[in-house]
């Protein structure tokens, strides 16, 4: 009789190929599992947005005309893009990097901006975060940016 040695044992062929259909089934009723969660729809939604004023500064407002700035979507589903608003207008979209999208901003026009981030879902309502920056004007040192007003 021939065999192999597994943890100090002797299995015989016949208890091998036994275990092996085990496993193979097993692993088929996971690999459906697997197939079952990832078809579920899922219901994206971008959770928060921030703006990120880097090296700008100044007396009413950190954000300033012609200066560029990050703006961070954080999401809640990793595939799905991210559509960026400015006041209502979108201007940017992103994949997201794990659970964070992030795309640079350069405000236009001095004043009140609205700035959210949208994830569409289905079937679901859409849910819009946002922050409001106020913005003055820039100017634009190449490194930074001072803000006047």
């Amino acid at each position: 009789m021939t065999g192999t040695i597994i943890r100090n044992r002797t299995t015989t062929p016949a208890l091998r190929t036994r275990r092996l259909r085990y496993l193979t089934g097993a692993l088929g009723l996971s690999g459906l599992a697997a197939v079952t969660v990832c078809a579920a729809p899922a219901q994206a939604t971008a959770t928060r947005v921030g703006a990120e004023p880097g090296i700008s500064f100044g007396m009413a407002s950190n954000f300033g005309t012609s200066c560029s700035y990050t703006i961070n979507g954080y999401v809640d589903d990793p595939t799905t893009p991210v559509v960026f608003y400015d006041n209502g207008i979108p201007f940017a979209w992103s994949a997201p990097s794990g659970w964070l999208a992030q795309v640079p901003w350069t405000p236009a026009t001095p004043g009140r901006h609205r700035i959210q981030a949208v994830q569409h879902s289905q079937p679901g309502p859409d849910v819009f975060p946002y922050v409001d920056v106020h913005v003055g004007m820039g100017l634009n040192s190449g490194s930074g940016c001072l803000v006047i007003n």
